[in-house]
């Protein structure tokens, strides 16, 4: 019983290497997960006592537990049986397609990621680049909204910045989840949108299976009271335009709801604008069918290009940020009074009148995001220019101009940021912007449009055009 017993290295290393894990899985990591769990929750507790929009049970549900809600919901079973029925795929490899497909969807929301971090870091990139306003808010409808409503805020996109900017400027109301498209599945990009609450999409699937889904778990989401961001357009503005709307999101949202019941659905139209978009430039450039596709160097050299250049205007103290980035909330559009006023129930339409009628839905809430579209300086002037191009014009033709373009705005309902309350401030901003960017020349104290850069200009004009074409 004395005698010494000898054992290889690897093999103590070996028995090493699992007792550490054996007391990282028994004691370390339950109580770290026990600590963080309890401090996110004091998070939570704190926050619900000051937000408009409470975070829902649903959203801090474990991740695992909703996959497992996901793939066994009798829809998705349902779905599962029929695509066995209609195709030679085994039961089992379906159910596998359906788990795979809950684990890119479903997020992992963590409150005191999205607050503490989230939003400190959206709050200082957004403040970094732009002067950021909020333009109109509609606070008499938004106290309307029930408290167990589910509240879904529907967006024009402009560019990759609104998902910072909006959530910023609504983090004091509640946290947004966003659905996002498959260019944030990368690691470790991914990991921290989900954190952030976001749910990917793959926006062009045709399977039924995957759309299946994605349609339940938006519907769980819905029913759960989580407050929702999306942008009904599908992508980026190419042209600067409002585009049409892609209905699957809303489709799915409102095919499930009951007007009747206890949660209301109802939808915040959100109008968001820039005197600069970071992408403008490579948007329009898709709109060539003759371009040839950059590199990855070549967008890199660009990028790192911008960096350096605004990094010198800073030194030089003429930077002046991107201009301004506004955003306006605009009346809320609940379900149940919408459904109750033209006495339609969603559930129990047939397939071509629940198509119609989402349709109309979707016209009504295009207009009332088109509405809500900010007019900022830089697309006054732009479209000043747009308007008379290859004309030179003085600094006093330009302002007479763009008073008479405020002046008709404003006629029409358009919301126009003043900045300064100040009009000859706001038009003297958007002017030296075109300047600064080369978009517009200056001689002899006349200005006009640089020859090569009139998509551009239209781009921006485009943004407000809306408001000018539709009849008074």
């Amino acid at each position: 019983m004395t005698e010494t017993i000898s054992v290889p290295m690897w093999l103590f290393y070996l028995a090493s290497a699992l007792v550490m894990w054996a007391l990282l899985d028994r004691l370390l990591i339950p109580s770290t997960r026990w600590f963080l769990r309890r401090r996110i929750n004091r998070v939570v507790d704190e926050l619900n006592t000051r937000l408009q929009f409470q975070i829902p049970a649903f959203k801090l549900t474990k991740r695992r537990i909703l996959i497992d809600r996901l793939t066994s919901d009798p829809k998705v079973m349902q779905a599962i049986e029929l695509q066995a029925e209609h195709s030679e795929i085994p039961r089992q490899v379906l159910h596998a397609q359906v788990k795979r497909y809950a684990r890119e969807i479903v997020p992992s929301f963590n409150a005191y990621a999205y607050f503490r971090l989230g939003n400190y870091f959206a709050r200082r990139i957004a403040q970094l680049l732009y002067r950021i306003r909020l333009g109109y808010s509609d606070d008499a409808g938004f106290r309307k909204i029930g408290p167990n409503a589910s509240v879904v805020f529907v967006m024009n996109h402009r560019s990759n910045m609104d998902y910072l900017i909006v959530a910023f400027m609504a983090a004091s109301r509640t946290a947004l989840s966003y659905a996002v498209g498959e260019w944030a599945k990368i690691w470790p990009l991914q990991t921290l949108i989900r954190s952030l609450g976001a749910y990917f999409v793959r926006r062009n699937s045709r399977n039924t299976l995957y759309r299946k889904v994605l349609a339940r778990y938006v519907q769980m989401a819905t029913q759960g009271g989580v407050v929702q961001a999306m942008y009904p357009e599908g992508r980026l503005s190419r042209d600067g335009r409002l585009q049409s709307l892609k209905l699957g999101l809303i489709s799915y949202m409102v095919s499930a709801f009951d007007p009747k019941g206890d949660r209301d659905l109802v939808f915040v139209p959100v109008g968001i604008s820039y005197d600069r978009v970071l992408e403008d430039r490579s948007l329009i450039r898709t709109l060539d069918p003759n371009a040839s596709e950059r590199s990855k160097g070549f967008v890199i050299a660009t990028f790192l290009k911008l960096v350096g250049h605004n990094l010198s205007l800073m030194v030089r103290q003429r930077w002046y940020r991107f201009g301004y980035a506004c955003v306006n909330f605009g009346t809320p559009v609940s379900m149940r009074s919408y459904a109750s006023t033209r006495g339609i129930d969603f559930r129990v339409l047939g397939a071509d009148a629940r198509i119609e009628a989402i349709e109309r839905l979707g016209d009504h809430l295009l207009e009332a995001i088109a509405s809500m579209i900010p007019v900022l300086p830089v697309p006054l002037v732009a479209t000043v220019f747009v308007r008379r191009p290859n004309r030179s014009m003085s600094g006093l033709e330009i302002k007479a101009e763009v008073q008479r373009l405020i002046d008709e705005l404003e006629i029409r309902g358009a919301y126009v940021h003043i900045p300064r309350a100040d009009r000859d401030y706001a038009i003297t901003a958007g002017l030296r912007m075109l300047v600064l960017r080369h978009l517009v020349v200056e001689s002899d104290g006349l200005y006009r449009s640089a020859p090569k850069e009139t998509e551009l200009l239209r781009y921006y004009a485009n943004g407000i055009d809306h408001f000018l074409s539709e009849p008074h």
